[in-house]
């Protein structure tokens, strides 16, 4: 089905659907949100308590269902197929809905903006520039920039895989500083950190939940963070976009649903979210495990997400990265 065609029809359900909103009889029954990734990563535990918090808030059971596999794309081809009732909705994040569109060129079976229905932002999961201090001696962002710039192809660097997040931030460094590295590619983010802890691997972007017990133990060194400003996390940290303008890498997570979707319905789910994630426990909470809790807008984050999209688009044009 066309997504255009898909549009009509989100739009006729939302008109149906209208009415019932306008008489408070939403929701009549449970709810579910799926989570196009495996259980138990950030992704997925950020969901749960979501649901959670929207069950207690909505009276009906908030279904968590993980839909897994081609980087994102079945759990999100499911959402952007399911009726725009509110009966539905997803997490979506900036790999399903921003970095794998641009490297597929339109040949995924949903449009990353146009089939889906912001809700709400609900967080970002900061990434750190980390080095085996053994490996590449510098102290600090500065003396890493000089060092690299002086030693081309002589690092390498790891990343969770071809195309993630932390293989092109790390390509945004080499295109912004004219340098050049060797790409150490892994199945996920806990195996290249434990080679870059081996010494296998010379340095990394990561992010905080993988990489930060690592530095505090002495056996990595943080250098900054691909923040657009300083974190609370690690405030001590300056931003590499400080030094090195145009990078930046700051992983975001949010709750969507259908196109479609009438507006009461979103407003609704949006201040419900909005609220939770600013409550002082929630946020510490997040925090915890490397996030930090971000309610946004439904029309600010159709605007992250279409400025993400381009900016992929343009990052991956220029570097000629194909899917691996």
């Amino acid at each position: 089905m066309t997504t255009t065609r898909r549009s009509l029809i989100a739009a006729g359900a939302a008109l149906l659907a209208t009415p019932a909103l306008a008489q408070g009889s939403w929701p009549e029954r449970g709810l579910r949100l799926i989570v196009p990734l495996s259980p138990g990563g950030i992704a997925d535990t950020m969901a749960r308590l979501a649901a959670e918090h929207l069950q207690q808030r909505l009276g009906r059971p908030v279904a968590v269902e993980n839909r897994s596999g081609a980087g994102g794309a079945i759990g999100m081809e499911a959402l952007a197929r399911s009726a725009p009732d509110g009966y539905t909705i997803g997490m979506g994040n900036i790999a399903a809905n921003a970095i794998l569109p641009a490297m597929m060129r339109g040949r995924l079976p949903y449009d990353p903006v146009a089939d889906f229905t912001p809700i709400c932002l609900v967080a970002r999961t900061p990434s750190l520039l980390v080095v085996n201090p053994q490996k590449v001696p510098v102290q600090t962002l500065p003396e890493f920039l000089v060092f690299l710039r002086a030693n081309p192809d002589r690092l390498n660097f790891g990343s969770s895989g071809i195309g993630t997040s932390l293989h092109l931030a790390m390509e945004m460094l080499m295109l912004q500083t004219g340098t050049r590295m060797t790409h150490v590619p892994f199945r996920g983010s806990s195996d290249m950190i434990t080679a870059m802890v081996g010494g296998q691997v010379d340095l990394a972007v990561d992010s905080f939940a993988t990489s930060w017990p690592h530095v505090q133990a002495g056996r990595l060194r943080a250098l900054g963070v691909l923040t657009a400003a300083p974190v609370a996390l690690a405030p001590e940290l300056p931003t590499v976009g400080s030094l090195v303008p145009g990078v930046e890498m700051d992983p975001w997570h949010g709750i969507m649903g259908p196109a479609g979707m009438p507006a009461p319905l979103v407003q609704r789910l949006n201040a419900e979210l909005a609220g939770w994630l600013r409550e002082p426990a929630v946020v510490e909470r997040f925090a915890s495990f490397g996030g930090v809790a971000s309610p946004t807008p439904p029309e600010a984050f159709r605007t992250l997400m279409t400025s993400e999209l381009e900016r992929f688009r343009e990052l991956i044009a220029r570097t000629g990265i194909t899917a691996g």
